[in-house]
C-alpha cells in the first residue's frame, strides 16, 4: 500500500456555491503492470494497471494527497479507454473515466470525473494530464510520472 507524507491531507472548507467551478493542479506518480496480445496490425492491444501518489499542490475543497488507480485498455489502434479512482487519507473516492493514448512517454491522458463517496458525493468535473516519462521493462512493468495533472470540478445540488 502506498503512504504519502509532508503534504496535508485534509480537504479545504467548502465555500463555494454548489454549482460553481473550482480549478486543481498537481502531480501523479505510478507504477503497475502492462499486458499486451498481438494484434493484426503493428501495434498490440495492452490492458495497463497503475497506482501511485496524486499530490495536489492547488484545488480548495479537495484533499492534497490520494492514491490514485487506473486500469486501462489500449485495443492497439491508438484508442485507449479506462477507469481511475483517487482515494484519499480518510477513504473518500473520487472516480473518474479516461481516455487518450497508449501510455507512453509525451502521451496525453483526459479524465471525466463521475462522481464520488463520502465529501466527495455529488463532484462532476474534468482533468487531464501528459506523461512526462514513461519507463517499461521487458516483462510488462511499467512506471510513469505527470506533473502537469489540472482539471476543474464542482459539486451538484445533491451536496
Amino acid at each position: 500500500m502506498l503512504t504519502t507524507t509532508g503534504h496535508d491531507a485534509t480537504a479545504h472548507t467548502q465555500t463555494a456555491a454548489p454549482d460553481q467551478w473550482r480549478t486543481f493542479s498537481g502531480s501523479w506518480t505510478a507504477s503497475g503492470q502492462r499486458q499486451t496480445l498481438p494484434t493484426e496490425g503493428d501495434r498490440p492491444a495492452a490492458i495497463v494497471g497503475l497506482s501511485g501518489a496524486v499530490v495536489l499542490s492547488s484545488g480548495a475543497g479537495l484533499s492534497r494527497a490520494f492514491r490514485g488507480e487506473a486500469i486501462a485498455f489500449d485495443e492497439g489502434a491508438r484508442n485507449g479507454a479506462g477507469r481511475a479512482v483517487w482515494t484519499d487519507t480518510r477513504g473518500d473516492r473520487v472516480f473518474s473515466s479516461l481516455k487518450g493514448d497508449a501510455i507512453a512517454t509525451g502521451r496525453r491522458v483526459a479524465g471525466t470525473i463521475t462522481g464520488g463517496t463520502g465529501r466527495y458525493e455529488g463532484i462532476t468535473g474534468e482533468w487531464t494530464l501528459t506523461w512526462q516519462f514513461v519507463v517499461q521493462t521487458d516483462d510488462g512493468e511499467i512506471q510513469g510520472r505527470a506533473s502537469d495533472l489540472s482539471g476543474r470540478f464542482r459539486y451538484g445540488e445533491a451536496r
